[in-house]
């Protein structure tokens, strides 16, 4: 695997994760009772972003590690997933 493969692994992960720890815990400006003229009630009261952003570099980074570990460790390879014989023999 290139740096650059793994970099990219890590940033789907990142990304994905982000994307499911941004509405945890949310709490609406309306549910605070606080809304500030001129946005929508349900905009968040205190989204938290850099904590979140913090644990999910850190969720990312355990996954990630054994996740390129085993890509490296040629265990499983593009042939042992091929069912249809459309690679061929030999062919990578």
């Amino acid at each position: 695997m290139a740096i650059t493969s793994a970099l990219v692994l890590f940033a789907v992960i990142w990304f994905m994760l982000l994307l499911i720890a941004l509405p945890m815990r949310m709490k609406s400006q309306e549910e605070a009772g606080e809304i500030v003229p001129g946005t929508p009630a349900s905009a968040p009261v205190d989204p938290k972003i850099g904590k979140k952003m913090m644990w999910v570099t850190v969720v990312t980074f355990v996954l990630w590690v054994p996740l390129v570990a085993f890509i490296v460790s040629g265990v499983l390879s593009i042939h042992d997933i091929d069912f249809y014989s459309r690679m061929g023999p030999g062919r990578e």
